[in-house]
């Protein structure tokens, strides 16, 4: 008597898009800890790195989203929660921690996909594996008129419970607006 699987609860080639993402991201985050000599300079690489990226995939993510223009930042931070890591990432983040005045909050990762079969060895105590992200939200938010300040305060890799993304608002861009929008 043979066994049925249950279902994915993501389909087979998102998981191994996903899959192959994680195994190419670590062989980069691999390749840099052997180009740079400490890991504050890998972690400004991968930041940097993200950065870039996000720049870039902000036109796609509008584009396959159908997302209009943010009114606040709570209304940010549900968008790229519930829709943008859900699109690139296969999970949905938790909201928390919002500061009084409503410019800050935690994205909290129970799964972050980019450390599945990832183990920090002793001598990179300090390397933010995946910073890259970081950079990602800080690039595509750029691109939207939006300055914000993103870093990690928590980290499975390191003995945490969760993941924990930090988002502070700077600043609305204003000298990149076309003519006509406000």
């Amino acid at each position: 008597m043979s066994r049925s699987r249950p279902a994915p609860s993501r389909p087979l080639e998102s998981l191994l898009n996903s899959e192959l993402f994680t195994l190419t991201y670590g062989a980069l985050v691999t390749q840099l800890c052997k180009d740079y000599e400490n890991d504050e300079d890998v972690n400004k690489q991968l930041d940097k790195m993200g950065y870039n990226i996000g720049v870039r995939l902000i036109e796609d993510f509008l584009a396959r989203s159908n997302v209009g223009r943010c009114h606040d930042f709570r209304e940010t931070a549900d968008v790229i929660a519930k829709i943008a890591f859900k699109m690139y990432l296969g999970i949905t983040p938790s909201i928390t921690n919002w500061s009084p005045g409503g410019d800050e909050f935690s994205l909290i990762l129970e799964n972050n996909p980019l450390v599945d079969f990832v183990e920090l060895p002793d001598n990179h105590s300090s390397l933010i594996y995946s910073n890259l992200l970081c950079g990602v939200l800080r690039g595509a938010l750029e691109m939207v008129q939006m300055a914000v300040d993103v870093k990690f305060v928590q980290d499975t890799l390191k003995g945490d419970s969760v993941t924990e993304i930090r988002m502070k608002f700077i600043r609305r861009i204003e000298d990149n607006l076309p003519a006509g929008e406000e």
